[in-house]
């Protein structure tokens, strides 16, 4: 890997180009809800040895956590949160890492919606 690359590693982690730990996502898109461009959702993660955690708040969502695994760009997550309405919402979901043109991150996640159809969301890194 060129020296000038730019990539976070957590101690004791051989070198790896889709650690999480330290990164920003925003919630860019979802078929789930209308995103509000000027206050979207924004994700903070962390990882150590493939198992990811963060946190993430903004928009609907008044405090969330999420907690799993990723392996080389493919992550597998549970989440909870509470949103401005007051209610709870659980869930699971798959996500794909990719890298933009510019070298940030990109998640396309996928979930379950409250009423159990397929959802779509797209995170950016800031």
């Amino acid at each position: 890997m060129a020296s000038d690359e730019a990539v976070n590693l957590v101690s004791g982690e051989r070198d790896n180009t889709y650690c999480l730990h330290g990164r920003v996502f925003d919630l860019q898109s979802s078929s789930a809800s209308t995103v509000q461009a000027s206050a979207p959702t924004r994700f903070k993660y962390f990882e150590e040895e493939g198992v990811i955690w963060g946190e993430y708040a903004g928009d609907t969502v008044t405090i969330g956590k999420l907690a799993g695994t990723r392996s080389d760009t493919s992550i597998t997550l549970a989440y909870a949160h509470k949103t401005l309405m007051g209610s709870t919402v659980f869930g699971n979901a798959t996500s794909e890492i990719s890298v933009d043109p510019d070298g940030k991150f990109r998640l396309t996640e996928y979930f379950k919606g409250v009423d159990g159809t397929d959802q779509l969301s797209i995170c950016c890194e800031v």
